[in-house]
């Protein structure tokens, strides 16, 4: 029986200008990685989609998976009739401006029930509205399969006015407990780890030093977390995890690229690098990141997605960029 990758968040219809001012309009979230997963595996693994769009959206979002092997297009849904439709203008390579002006529904419990049977469950909400944690306390009560979860969307909340902001996690410690591999970038993790320094009245956004990366994950990896992966942009990222009741910190240097079109997409391509591999190996984080680096860093590659490559193609650049004294398993 093959492997099950479920995929859960947001298709939104996306408005971007690059931060070289180019002009690209294209359904995001979801897509990149079921469509990198879809590449990479070839078809050896079920990939599934899960996400609630339009009606009106609905055959023009199943259409931009056709041709690819392995995508189950079952629980691409429009019940409620809402999807998310979201306009982006870069600043620079990392940093943009967002505006949304479509919402939708929340993924619940009901959606799952089929799913349970599935490796790993990658959820990759964009805002912190869509995945409840309703849903994450029924996969850990009737599946085995291994949650992923991306911190950008319980730290990103759409105001009144469509306006797109960073926003504390301030109930991160009731979701813990039923997330099993933690994502985030470097904001995100500030938006996260909050003390008692917040209640003077400074809240400028900084990067945590290393010291409080390490306590962080240490609270989260004490809270039942397995795994907590914090990505540095250009530097690849950084995992904390423990084995036999030793704590850990690696470093994954980045796959290196020499021009960067676009970044769109690119923190949920790198969260279903780590789906596979973990699908693969549940315990080898190290190796999850290499995927996750690699697949992030093709999806800065282009505009479309022709940027991603088959097993035996990430492997070489795997191999090219990580292990040049032994072979890749």
């Amino acid at each position: 029986m093959k492997k099950k990758i479920a995929v859960i968040g947001p298709i939104p219809r996306d408005h971007i200008v690059t931060h070289n001012g180019e002009l690209i309009q294209k359904w995001g979230c979801v897509t990149h990685p079921v469509i990198a997963l879809s590449v990479l595996t070839g078809g050896s693994m079920e990939i599934i989609p899960v996400t609630h769009v339009r009606k009106v959206d609905v055959d023009n979002v199943r259409e931009v998976f056709k041709g690819y092997k392995g995508i189950n297009l079952k629980y691409i849904t429009a019940k409620n009739d809402q999807g998310d439709i979201i306009s982006l203008r870069f600043t620079d390579m990392n940093n943009r401006l967002e505006q949304q002006t479509g919402f939708m529904d929340p993924i619940l419990p009901a959606d799952m029930e089929e799913l349970v049977n599935c490796r790993v469950f990658v959820f990759i909400p964009i805002s912190d509205y869509e995945i409840t944690l309703d849903t994450l306390r029924y996969l850990k009560k009737k599946s085995k399969g291994l949650i992923i979860f991306d911190a950008h969307g319980p730290t990103t909340a759409c105001l009144i006015n469509g306006e797109r902001k960073r926003k504390f996690w301030i109930d991160r410690d009731l979701w813990l407990p039923f997330i099993d591999v933690l994502k985030m970038n470097l904001e995100e993790a500030y938006a996260s780890w909050f003390g008692k320094e917040y209640e003077s009245g400074e809240l400028t956004y900084r990067e945590l030093n290393n010291n409080e990366l390490r306590t962080f994950a240490s609270h989260c990896l004490d809270k039942g977390v397995k795994c907590v992966y914090i990505t540095l942009d250009a530097r690849g990222c950084v995992a904390f995890f423990r084995k036999r009741g030793k704590f850990f910190e690696e470093h994954i240097a980045p796959v290196k690229v020499d021009h960067v079109i676009d970044t769109t997409g690119c923190g949920d391509s790198f969260a279903g690098g780590l789906g596979y591999g973990l699908a693969v190996n549940p315990t080898d984080y190290i190796g999850a990141a290499r995927f996750a680096n690699a697949l992030g860093a093709m999806r800065t590659q282009g505009k479309t997605f022709s940027v991603f490559k088959s097993l035996k193609d990430t492997l070489a650049i795997i191999q090219a960029g990580y292990i040049k004294s032994q072979p890749v398993k």
